[in-house]
């Protein structure tokens, strides 16, 4: 898809942009400072480096109608939906403040009120679920779609082309997102997965699918664009691959030893999302004490997420037995 998104945005855009992954950015450093400290317990995955996905992809959408689900790398995905930060850091510490009111931890929480349906920890189980909220936009006639995002290696399990097939059977009002990071837990791309390209992994439904640069939050707002309004029009569902990058390892207790430093240091350095869309404001006249102003103002929610966190209180032993379906 052809980059032709710059001089479109708005400053004012360009603002709320760089205001959003900002948030995800310094939000998953100190979930990553609380987890090395012992406060968030088990699986955490942090999005730091994809901001611009999920950036994108929500403002190229519909957040009162249209719905999102994704895998266990979510945080990013629940701030970007509009969840608040303290709500999902007290999730994260297993308060009762916390979205799941502590029992769901980092990769299953939940927010009707924001169209977020999970976080999921079973690789590639999301998909399958994601074709039948589009299925569900479709009985409903509600003009929404789902965004059902997937990791570079879940695009490899079987259960995906199961639900690729019955989308694209049924003309599922889905939009079905790989985020390729490069690497599957700790195996690349180029080791795992065969043939032309992740976009093309659709083909064989008839499902059109497009390659998407991941850390330019413009070009994802202008794919996600066409291919939301291509699958609310009736016409079926759409992949893309967004190829983005991950700068932290796959989990808090990965240490990313099978790439070299100067691999992350080269995307950091050159192809930063957060940093190009600085650049494009201070292009168009923008000024860096704004720029201070969002960061002074994202480090305050952020510090005061990891505070309501650990004053939050822990949930009742009754709790075990809420929710529970028999």
């Amino acid at each position: 898809m052809a980059n032709t998104h710059n001089s479109k945005i708005s400053l004012d855009t360009l603002y709320t942009f760089y205001r959003q992954m900002l948030l995800i950015r310094r939000f998953e450093e100190k979930a990553g400072q609380l987890y090395g400290m012992g406060l968030i317990a088990g699986f955490c995955h942090l999005y730091i480096g994809q901001e611009a996905v999920v950036v994108g992809m929500q403002a190229a959408s519909k957040p009162e109608v249209d719905t999102v689900i994704t895998s266990y790398r979510d945080h990013g995905h629940m701030l970007a939906c509009g969840m608040e930060a303290n709500g999902v850091m007290a999730e994260l510490t297993g308060r009762i403040d916390g979205y799941s009111k502590g029992k769901g931890g980092s990769m299953h929480m939940f927010s009707r009120e924001k169209n977020f349906f999970g976080g999921h920890g079973i690789v590639g189980a999301q998909i399958s679920i994601g074709a039948g909220m589009g299925l569900a936009h479709q009985y409903k006639g509600d003009g929404g779609v789902c965004m059902a995002y997937m990791g570079d290696g879940a695009s490899n399990q079987g259960q995906v082309y199961e639900a690729f097939n019955i989308a694209a059977l049924w003309k599922l009002p889905v939009v079905f997102i790989i985020e390729n990071n490069m690497y599957g837990m700790g195996t690349s791309v180029a080791r795992a997965c065969a043939g032309p390209g992740l976009s093309h992994r659709g083909d064989g439904y008839g499902i059109p699918g497009f390659e998407v640069d991941g850390m330019d939050v413009l070009a994802v707002k202008e794919a996600g664009e066409k291919a939301l309004e291509h699958a609310r029009s009736g016409k079926g569902p759409v992949l893309l691959e967004i190829k983005t990058y991950r700068y932290r390892g796959h989990s808090m207790s990965d240490p990313a030893k099978y790439r070299d430093k100067e691999e992350v240091d080269q995307m950091r350095d050159n192809a930063d999302p957060i940093e190009r869309v600085r650049r494009h404001i201070l292009a168009q006249k923008g000024t860096e004490a704004k720029l201070k102003e969002i960061e002074a103002d994202i480090k305050s929610i952020v510090n005061t997420s990891a505070e309501f966190a650990q004053t939050s209180p822990l949930p009742d032993p009754s709790e075990l037995y809420t929710d529970v379906l028999i």
